[in-house]
């Protein structure tokens, strides 16, 4: 069962945090003025390392129920 399985809850949220930190993205790109001029960069980067950080999870959950150890 996933919802049980430790490794797939750190990869859920993984996902969930890349949602949240991509929606502040682009809430602050839509509302534009100086929050967006401020952070958007920023915001740009943390998006980037956690989507790297899920991806390299996702990959881990795979090889692991693969039974590749």
């Amino acid at each position: 069962m996933l919802a049980k399985d430790p490794l797939f809850l750190v990869v859920a949220f993984a996902t969930l945090v890349v949602l949240a930190i991509l929606m502040v993205g682009i809430g602050g790109f839509a509302k534009g003025g100086e929050f967006n001029r401020k952070h958007a960069n920023r915001i740009m980067r943390y998006r980037i390392g956690a989507q790297a950080v899920a991806i390299v999870l996702i990959l881990l959950f795979v090889w692991f129920r693969r039974g590749s150890i």
